[in-house]
Parts: C-alpha cells; structure tokens; sequence
C-alpha cells in the first residue's frame, strides 16, 4: 500500500511537468477518478513523445510504436517493454520509461479500456510515421487527429461511463479531441514548418484550419451538454476554454494567452 500511494504521488508529479492543459484540470477530479485519469494521461503521453522525438527517425518510431501497440493490445510484459527502449534510453524522458508504472496505478476496472486506447492509438502514430506525417487532404486531417487526440475523448468518455454511467457521445468526444489539436497545430506551425513537417491538407491556408478547429471545439460544445457530474464537467470546460480563448488570441495576432489570462479562465469555471 505504501508502495502504490508513493507512485501514485509520484506520478502526479511527473504529471505537473508533462502536462500545460491538462494537469489543473486532473487535480480538480475526484478519487479514484483523479488517478485514472491522471494515469491515463501519463500512458498516452509516454508513446506520445516518442512520435515527437527528434532524435529518433521515422523508422525507429514506426517500429517502437508497433512494439509497443502490440505490447498494450496483449498482456503487458514490462521486461518486453524494457527491452525495447534500452538502446534509447539515455534519450526517452521518464514519462516514457515509466509506462508500465503508470498502468500498475490504473484501477483494475477500466485498465483495460486505457491499454486499448493507448494501443491503438500507437499503431495509428505508426503509421504516421511510416507515412512521415504528410497530410494531403482533409480525410487525412481527420485521420492523424483522430489518432493523436480523437482517441483521447474516446477513452476519457470510456472512463467517464465506467466511474459513474454518465453516458456521452463518441463522435462528438473525437471532434472535442480533434479541435484541441488542431488549436495546438496553429499554435506550433512555424515550428512544425522547421522540422519539415505540415498538417495542412493541400489547397487549404491558415484561415482553412482555423475554420476546422472552430467547427470541431463546436462539436466540444455539444459533447459536455450530456455531462452533469460537476467535477467531470469542470474538467471537460477548461481545456475547451483555454483552446476557444488561444484561438481567439492568435486570430488576433496573439502568440498565446497570458498566464494570467489562464488563470481567469480556470478561475471562471471553477466558480461556476
């Protein structure tokens, strides 16, 4: 028992330092809902960094992440998993080391459904990289934001389901992830653009994927409607309203929000 508190705090911590949107929000959901969610996170951002490494090429990702879909689809091996990340450990960041921690303080009763998000959400990065991220139309817009963060509502409507049968819809859970990606696609272009890589379908320009991340945090807007536990709901209003807030300032020429203006907003919604 000892031995699960001390990780589980320990993986709040991790939490803090991977997490900009997510982390406040997490701290506000209940137990054992803060650790699911906490953990769920932490599992899906491990494979995640592995997708952003730059000093991986797109062969070594594409085969990580299979191993790795593999590895969650099935029973999890942590010596398998071990294995696979030695010749890159000295490169890959805790919360990718640790993965199997972060599963072990996933309660028994939704683990599964997070090891099936996660995976697939592996192979679908896999397959990005196999295709080095080149997105020409907007199926194909759809398709990487479906695996990189459409995925993510659906888990998150999973655990929602399993903690209290608060029921929600899984087509508008992926456009909520869709829109909070697609905001963070405009946010990181210029940098994208200098590691070679656009998420802008052919014929579109900045106005285009402005009018995506609009019409699918709408879809957002539509999905929390179905969510009455107040926690939940304080959970699901603040990074929607972080992402229609960036949006706002960057269509006015803004980098970003202030931290104070995050502040505010957290403060609003709390409040409610």
């Amino acid at each position: 028992m000892i031995k699960k508190t001390s990780l589980e705090k320990d993986a709040m911590r991790v939490l803090k330092q991977t997490s900009r949107t997510f982390y406040i929000p997490i701290t506000l959901l209940k137990q054992p809902l803060k650790m699911t969610v906490g953990s769920a996170y932490l599992c899906m951002r491990a494979i995640d960094e592995i997708e952003d490494h730059e000093a991986l090429d797109n062969s070594k990702k594409q085969a990580m992440l299979n191993a790795i879909s593999i590895l969650l689809l099935n029973k999890f091996d942590q010596q398998a998993y071990n294995e696979l990340l030695a010749p890159h450990k000295e490169i890959l960041p805790e919360v990718t080391l640790r993965l199997g921690e972060w599963i072990e303080v996933c309660p028994a009763g939704i683990v599964d459904k997070v090891l099936e998000s996660t995976g697939v959400m592996a192979k679908g990065m896999a397959d990005w990289a196999a295709r080095d991220w080149v997105v020409n139309t907007e199926e194909d817009l759809d398709d990487y934001t479906y695996y990189v963060a459409g995925l993510v509502g659906v888990m998150l409507s999973d655990i929602w389901e399993w903690y209290d049968g608060t029921i929600t819809d899984r087509e508008l859970a992926i456009g909520y992830g869709r829109g909070l990606q697609a905001v963070n696609m405009l946010r990181n272009q210029e940098e994208d653009a200098e590691r070679g890589v656009t998420f802008i379908p052919d014929g579109w320009n900045r106005d285009d994927l402005f009018a995506y991340a609009s019409e699918n945090l709408d879809k957002a807007d539509t999905y929390i409607k179905s969510i009455h536990t107040r926690h939940i709901l304080h959970f699901c209003k603040i990074p929607l309203a972080l992402a229609k807030r960036t949006l706002s300032a960057m269509q006015n020429g803004k980098e970003k929000m202030s931290r104070s203006e995050v502040e505010e907003t957290v403060d609003e919604i709390i409040k409610e």
